[in-house]
């Protein structure tokens, strides 16, 4: 790996994420098939994984998907994503510094699989990598996106008192799969 990936990782690691490394496309498709098994998926309220369009996935990848997994849906509405267990999206760039993934999220469906069901599951692309946050502003411009989500780690709030709590306003669990052949989204 490189300094960049292991910074992180590392960073990812500390505020909760868990992180993933796959080396093609093809085997990341296959993690995610084993993860949403793992998660017992299915074609009832509570039990589906929704999944935001994403240039990963071509049309074939769609049909041959939802036939191995019931309860997988591709045309994500607010009312799927509120009864998801998981939610899946690409991302655009990782930021090394923070352990932070961001997405232009102009389109809807991306903003529900990331923030509605418990579990959200983030692809990036390795080529997206970068150092810093400087380095990320350097390369996009508001004309681009209207709205960017920028994501460190499981949801988390605390009160008061700093009892810190996990997955009151978003996902509890938080998974991101860098895969070192993926196009890049942005």
């Amino acid at each position: 790996m490189n300094s960049s990936l292991d910074s992180f990782i590392t960073k990812a690691t500390a505020v909760g994420t868990q992180v993933e490394y796959c080396a093609s496309r093809d085997s990341a498709l296959d993690l995610i098939v084993r993860l949403l098994d793992k998660e017992a998926i299915s074609d009832a309220p509570n039990g589906y994984a929704v999944w935001a369009e994403s240039p990963m996935l071509t049309a074939a990848d769609k049909v041959r998907l939802a036939a191995v997994i019931p309860g997988l849906k591709f045309d994500v509405t607010r009312e799927l994503a509120a009864q998801a267990k998981v939610g899946i999206s690409q991302m655009d760039w990782a930021l090394a510094d923070t352990g932070t993934v961001v997405q232009a999220a102009d389109a809807v469906d991306k903003r529900l699989v990331s923030t509605l069901p418990m579990l959200h599951i983030a692809f990036v692309s390795k080529q997206a990598l970068l150092p810093d946050l400087p380095s990320l502003l350097d390369r996009i411009h508001p004309d681009q996106a209207a709205y960017f989500a920028f994501i460190t780690g499981p949801s988390r709030t605390a009160d008061i008192e700093r009892v810190l709590t996990i997955g009151v306003h978003g996902p509890e669990r938080f998974i991101v799969i860098m895969v070192d052949d993926l196009e890049v989204a942005a």
